[in-house]
């Protein structure tokens, strides 16, 4: 079964490159690619992509509010940002408005496709530091360690809190030194427990006061 992608990205070389190393991949197929929010707000409902990979400043509308505008039409779209911006307002407008990931454009070819698998597997990658800013904003220590010490195992907390820290599957797996796919089993333990769906809910809940 192929993941299909669609691709919002105004900028003609970064929009081709992320196409033609995606559709290298065997798990790919990038079914549509953008240059702006309008046409893709019109497609995308027909499409119904697994995927869609978006980039904020776009001529005309921008990625965040074609995400608002969409996101009940697409239910079943993961939405992963791809930018250069990596303020705080940024990140939180585009988490609030549906998007479920959040990379820097910086990010290697390698990691991207393996954010993208995580991504369609229920998970919520980011860039390292964008992860950072979400623990800095929310992270409280007491709250932290007296929800998820009750609900989660020693592993479970372990696995949170490389995710905390923007660490993808793979990475999680090779620190642990475990396969990536007990590294999911434990992930998707550790959502069931909190009753959550992706990465960013896993840390806010185990945040709150």
């Amino acid at each position: 079964m192929l993941i299909t992608v669609a691709i919002i990205e105004d900028l003609d070389e970064v929009r081709e490159g992320l196409e033609n190393f995606i559709s290298n991949d065997p798990e790919f197929a990038v079914i549509k690619a953008f240059s702006n929010a309008e046409e893709a707000l019109a497609l995308l409902p027909e499409l119904q992509p697994d995927i869609v990979i978006m980039d904020i400043n776009l001529p005309g509308m921008n990625g965040i509010k074609c995400i608002e505008l969409v996101k009940e039409k697409c239910s079943h779209t993961q939405f992963m940002m791809f930018t250069v911006y990596e303020n705080d307002e940024k990140v939180f407008d585009a988490l609030k408005a549906g998007a479920s990931g959040y990379l820097l454009k910086k990010t290697s070819p390698a990691k991207i496709i393996e954010a993208l698998r995580e991504l369609f597997d229920g998970g919520s990658p980011m860039s390292s530091n964008i992860a950072r800013k979400l623990v800095t904003n929310y992270y409280t220590k007491e709250t932290t360690a007296s929800v998820s010490s009750l609900l989660l195992s020693p592993r479970e907390n372990e696995i949170l809190q490389w995710l905390s820290k923007g660490l993808l599957y793979k990475e999680i797996a090779e620190k642990l030194s475990i396969a990536t796919g007990t590294v999911r089993q434990h992930i998707h333990k550790m959502y069931d427990k909190l009753h959550v769906q992706n990465r960013t809910e896993a840390i806010n809940k185990t945040m709150e006061k």
